[in-house]
């Protein structure tokens, strides 16, 4: 059968689970990544080994399985990161931070040696793409999940920077002074109250780890106060520190950082319209 047959039946078997235009999109992903096949119009034959994996695909994307961990890998910022159940699919909006803070560094910092640290970093999309784009980083990441460390390490090497990793829980503050100044502090910390699981997306509820998603329903914004907290002994005078936030709890956060003596608090939006991120300094 030929290559656009295919494709089109494809995308077909997923519409009953998937919006025509997400199904279109896995289906892109889908022939790009795991068959280098770039044009889906093609009448060129599909091969019997390549239907016997797409079938194996389309079977657990059926049962909502996120097509990047199927994959085992994700696109981020133009560079490709290895994913698993042990670390969140990096998403648009997070790019949208990586690039804000690409030009604060470029229009505050007038020096060569800056120390950035990414805390909860998962699959380390975050700081590698920034080493990436600003050599001069010196880049520090830290994890809870050793699994997780793991990912970013091979992702590290993958796309050839160095991170210096640490396997540290940031609510414990018992390690912090353990840690050199920084320059720049990142986080897009789990925020989402257990309460709220409901709302979720099936995929995302089903695969995603939970450790990067939830926190205990009493106290949704644990992982910002004490991330602040540990920035006022550990960012520097005119550092900057970063969040990922959402609609529904950015106001708090905002809140929460100048009632905690950090200046120039903006809110900024993503591209969809919506409260996504926070800078602030000191």
């Amino acid at each position: 059968m030929i290559i656009k047959t295919i494709h089109q039946n494809f995308v077909k078997s997923l519409t009953p689970i998937y919006e025509e235009g997400e199904a279109n999109a896995i289906a892109r992903i889908v022939f790009e990544d795991a068959f280098k096949i770039y044009d889906r119009g093609s009448q060129k034959e599909f091969s019997v080994s390549n239907k016997k994996r797409l079938d194996e695909i389309q079977q657990r994307l059926l049962l909502h399985e996120p097509v990047q961990y199927i994959l085992e890998e994700a696109d981020f910022y133009g560079y490709k990161f290895k994913v698993d159940e042990n670390v969140l699919i990096p998403r648009q909006e997070t790019e949208e931070l990586v690039y804000w803070i690409k030009n604060t560094v470029k229009k505050s910092f007038v020096k060569n040696e800056i120390r950035l640290l990414d805390i909860g970093t998962g699959s380390g999309c975050i700081p590698i793409s920034l080493k990436k784009i600003l050599r001069q980083l010196e880049v520090h990441a830290i994890d809870v999940s050793e699994k997780a460390i793991a990912v970013a390490k091979e992702n590290a090497t993958r796309n050839e920077v160095e991170i210096e990793f640490h396997f540290n829980d940031i609510l414990d503050s018992t390690g912090w002074n353990d840690f050199p100044d920084f320059d720049i502090i990142v986080s897009n910390p789990p925020y989402i109250p257990h309460k709220e699981s409901d709302l979720m997306p099936e995929n995302v509820k089903r695969f995603e780890p939970h450790l990067a998603l939830f926190v205990e329903d009493d106290e949704p914004l644990i992982f910002y106060r004490m991330i602040a907290s540990f920035a006022n002994k550990k960012l520097k005078k005119g550092g900057f520190l970063f969040f990922e936030t959402n609609e529904f709890n950015a106001p708090k956060v905002l809140s929460m950082l100048q009632n905690n003596g950090f200046t120039e608090v903006i809110l900024k939006q993503d591209l969809e319209g919506k409260d996504r991120m926070i800078r602030a300094s000191r």
